[in-house]
């Protein structure tokens, strides 16, 4: 594939709620660019830009994929995004690096829970829109539904461009609104024949695309005027001034097609091309240079090809075979074979071996990739997703849009589990892998417990947790298995209780004696631990004293009763015995580990449980459903404040416990729409009865 300037670069993304055929809309561009010769389906795990065998068995896309397509002396760089909840992150990323977002609809379901999340991600970040209505061939797909909705949920600014022609079955073509021209197409065809519109619509056409001009012409005085004095725009001045209005994100033109009878997917092609902005009409990258007394002043980069090399790892794939695969888009400059750059944030240099542009999982050789293009090279050695490659001499980073980490906030993980690997190999490669697997997927978090002696991986839900570990199994030949996750409980005492810790050992020679006396009583919630020496008249001569407080805190930590580590108690010393010959810092310990056993089983042992700070944000007709739900999980509801236009937000103290599954709860109780963090924030007393029954269950999965 041969180098394109910036201006005839288009760098697109397709994304809208799952199901919507963004997939096949990809599949169907290719083919229509010539890219392929036959289409591929995802029921088969034949597409471009599902090649991974989870997209295949799930039936589903989980990672952003980028098709690289030649059209009419343009490069798009169509990246195929995916529609579930779970892999938003992915979304986001290709977000982050496109120029035009196109958000797919079904003519059928409508407006869905996705698609709004991700016109509102695309809102923050200012990135122009275009929506395609796709299915109109399935049945109860209806155009004029999906365009009321669209103007009801995201306001005035939606435009129709096409009106289709034909209903369900007989959809047959799409009416080009601007010029007045119908397209039909055969059986099979990708390629339109420009023809009069129907009869049938003409009335239609006619009034909806009075509409349209009225909304275009509002943008430019001068040519408000003459549509005011009756003259006939012509068709370019029209397009143009849409245009601008599309990369302004002020108007959001609305075509049509099925991506299945390939029908209006060339139009989209020309759309794309015609009316989308080229990565010279956005606004240009802002950089910041570190400097001795911390980071410099913001400074913008222009797209230019003749500038300095600077280009931005916007995605990492982890390629058995290969190697790491690191996606770039070129900020700056132009990007050639063997380009030595340096990375800011691991301080290494970098050489850019060979370049290539990605359709799907084929890699296609490019002499160079110039600014605003999109390109991909493998093995960079310290290079992850988000850095910076950038010259040495000019070692800048570059500072994420606006609005960015709002978006990245809401990627946190929000589910965790426990795994296991499944043998003594799997061992050994564990962490290694999964460091690999987030070199991929950043999202992911894994962390050791070393309280409860589990790993532990947390992503977006369950589905995210289920691919990541298939894919650990198959990238990284390590098997794990699931477990439940372990709540790190604790233990306190309710009462004062006193005991003596004797230990006598004798052997041959030097033995071993020490008696210590203990008393241990309550504290505040959350005062730890406190050790007290009340020893007088040197029954402890002083040099053991320090024995007997390690020996009572590696007992307390060791756990107590129930076996958790013990907190908020104090522990005085006020008597013991000693031998001038057998006593030693060892005997004291023991002795004092003794006590403090014995001790915290007489003094009213109970368990403490974490409780988490939840702030759950949800639209307002949600709001009464979450606070009921939380109320069942033995949560504390502080307040309720507002979020933004139609949501609140819930403050409540939950136990952790009640929250290990919340992330999938509340994802059916709002259909989607909320998201919540939550935070440890304190332990409290567990009534003795819920207790009872989690030490019930836990045996029970034991045996």
């Amino acid at each position: 594939m041969k180098a394109y300037p910036p201006a005839k670069v288009r760098n697109v993304a397709l994304v809208g709620h799952g199901g919507a055929g963004k997939t096949t809309l990809c599949e169907a561009l290719a083919l229509c660019a010539g890219a392929i010769s036959r289409a591929g389906r995802v029921e088969d795990g034949s597409t471009l830009s599902d090649f991974e065998p989870e997209e295949h068995s799930h039936h589903m896309s989980t990672s952003a994929a980028l098709v690289a397509l030649e059209w009419r002396g343009h490069k798009v760089n169509v990246i195929d995004c995916p529609g579930y909840a779970d892999f938003v992150a992915e979304a986001l990323g290709a977000l982050s690096v496109a120029d035009l977002v196109v958000v797919v609809l079904s003519a059928v379901d409508g407006v869905e829970v996705q698609t709004e999340a991700m016109w509102k991600a695309a809102s923050q970040l200012g990135l122009p829109r275009l929506v395609f209505v796709n299915k109109l061939d399935r049945e109860r797909a209806d155009f004029s539904r999906a365009l009321d909705q669209l103007r009801s949920t995201f306001g005035a600014g939606v435009a129709p461009l096409e009106l289709p022609i034909g209903e369900e079955q007989d959809l047959h073509g799409v009416a080009d609104l601007l010029s007045g021209t119908a397209f039909s197409y055969e059986p099979g065809q990708a390629q339109g024949r420009p023809g009069p519109v129907p009869e049938a619509i003409a009335d239609r056409e006619h009034a909806v695309r009075d509409s349209l001009v009225e909304g275009i012409v509002v943008a430019d005085d001068d040519l408000m005027g003459r549509y005011l004095e009756g003259e006939a725009v012509p068709t370019e001045e029209l397009s143009k001034t849409l245009a601008r209005g599309v990369t302004s994100s002020q108007v959001f033109p609305v075509v049509c097609g099925s991506a299945t009878k390939l029908v209006g997917i060339d139009r989209l092609l020309d759309f794309i091309c015609d009316v989308g902005p080229s990565p010279l009409d956005r606004p240009p990258a802002v950089v910041r240079a570190p400097t001795d007394d911390g980071a410099g002043e913001p400074v913008e980069v222009a797209c230019d090809p003749a500038g300095q090399p600077l280009a931005r790892v916007w995605k990492t794939v982890a390629d058995p075979y290969v190697g790491k695969i690191s996606l770039f888009k070129v900020l700056s400059g132009t990007v050639r074979p063997d380009l030595v750059l340096f990375n800011p944030r691991s301080k290494v240099d970098e050489r850019l071996h060979a370049l290539f542009s990605l359709r799907g999982k084929e890699q296609l050789q490019v002499p160079e990739v110039p600014a605003g293009d999109i390109g991909a090279v493998a093995k960079l050695a310290a290079t992850g997703t988000g850095d910076t490659l950038a010259p040495k001499t000019t070692p800048v980073s570059v500072l994420p849009p606006a609005g960015w980490e709002a978006l990245a906030e809401a990627t946190a993980p929000v589910l965790s589990v426990a795994i296991r690997p499944k043998s003594k190999a799997d061992e050994d490669k564990l962490m290694t892998a999964l460091h690999r697997l987030q070199e991929e997927d950043p999202t992911l978090a894994v962390a050791r417990n070393d309280e409860t002696h589990q790993t532990v991986l947390s992503g977006a839900g369950e589905t995210h947790l289920a691919i990541a570990m298939e894919r650990l199994a198959r990238k990284f030949g390590v098997a794990v298995e699931q477990e439940d996750l372990v709540i790190p409980y604790r233990e306190t005492v309710t009462a004062t209780a006193e005991a003596e810790g004797k230990y006598k050992k004798q052997t041959g020679g030097h033995g071993q004696f020490g008696v210590a006396s203990l008393r241990v009583e309550p504290m505040e919630r959350g005062a730890g631990f406190e050790f007290v020496d009340n020893i007088v008249g040197g029954v402890i001569p002083r040099q053991y004293i320090p024995a007997v407080q390690k020996g009572a805190e590696e007992a307390m930590a060791e756990g107590g009763v129930y076996g958790w580590p013990v907190v908020d108690v104090r522990v005085t010393c006020f008597d013991g015995k000693h031998h001038p010959v057998d006593s030693s810092e060892l005997s004291f310990k023991m002795a004092g580990a003794l006590a403090v056993r014995e001790a915290l089983a007489k003094a009213g042992p109970v368990v403490l449980e974490p409780l988490s700070l939840l702030e759950v944000t949800v639209p307002n007709a949600y709001q009464g459903d979450v606070m009921g739900d939380l109320n069942s999980r033995r949560g504390r509801v502080q307040r309720t404040e507002t979020a933004g236009p139609g949501e609140s937000v819930v403050i409540a103290l939950v136990p952790t416990a009640e929250l290990v599954r919340y992330a999938i709860d509340l994802r059916s109780l709002t259909g989607g729409r909320g998201r919540f963090k939550a935070r440890h924030d304190h332990y409290e007393v567990m009534p003795q009865n819920l207790w009872d029954k989690v030490r019930r269950e836990r045996a029970s999965a034991d045996k």
